[in-house]
């Protein structure tokens, strides 16, 4: 969304700390041992808590308050009360959330407990390529860079990128215009960032799978060639400088 006034900012400000924090806490209850309905439930709870209505559910009818995909699931995972998290489990969760006609959107993967089956090389990569598209993002800077800086720093990682998978613009509904900023550069893609306006960057980093494709019950999603994903999600403002990241209390970066 366009920002126009002092009072939309503080909307998305306000809900963008909500879904940041409920990602965090998410985050930090997530153990060996529980199921991702009991994870989901206790996020539902905490959105609760804030007056916050959940995204997917609200929007899409999805069967959870958050979307939750473990190991080989790319995406848009289904909350389970037969989904136990274990030792070395890949686990990515994704919480979007309105308040107040404001919609903000955040994400992370990361590794239960030790890390035995060494998939915290693919989440490293996803977050440091994270860091480094919204470093690149000001007023103008044409939204097919981005793309090419995110897929060319994978490669340099010895990773690839799900290429129907992307961020979008954020703010009055959970996606709007720019509807599809890419992990890779379409190079017919004029379009530009613009200033004032708030978008949810994400990366897809990928260790075999460049398509994602989605299973019989209608929402998972998984790579086309099997492998794992890694996502991680900031929602921004753009301004003509370094973006302001509305969604920084997630901590994802530590």
């Amino acid at each position: 969304m366009s920002i126009t006034k002092e009072s939309e900012l503080i909307g998305m400000k306000r809900i963008s700390e909500v879904v940041g924090t409920t990602l965090k806490l998410m985050r930090e209850y997530a153990k060996v041992g529980i199921s991702t309905k009991e994870l989901d439930e206790y996020g539902g709870e905490i959105l609760r808590s804030y007056g916050a209505k959940s995204a997917p559910y609200e929007t899409y009818g999805f069967p959870g308050y958050s979307c939750i995909s473990v190991n080989e699931e790319a995406a848009h995972g289904i909350p389970s009360r037969d989904k136990t998290l274990k030792e070395g489990d890949l686990i990515n969760i994704d919480v979007s959330a309105e308040l107040n006609g404001f919609w903000s959107d955040n994400g992370g993967s990361f590794v239960i407990g030790e890390d035995i089956h060494n998939h915290q090389p693919l989440v490293n990569a996803s977050k440091q390529i994270l860091q480094k598209a919204i470093a690149l993002i000001k007023g103008g800077v044409k939204i097919a860079d981005v793309g090419h800086l995110i897929e060319t720093e994978a490669k340099r990682s010895g990773f690839k990128v799900i290429k129907n998978l992307a961020g979008h613009g954020v703010g009055r509904s959970l996606h709007e215009e720019p509807s599809d900023i890419l992990n890779y550069r379409v190079k017919t893609n004029q379009e530009r960032f613009r200033k004032n306006t708030t978008v949810a960057i994400e990366t897809f980093i990928s260790t075999k799978s460049t398509i994602a494709v989605e299973l019989e019950d209608g929402w998972t999603l998984v790579g086309n060639k099997g492998g794992y994903v890694t996502q991680h999600e900031q929602t921004i403002l753009i301004t003509d400088k370094t973006p302001v990241i509305l969604t920084q209390s997630n901590e994802i970066w530590g």
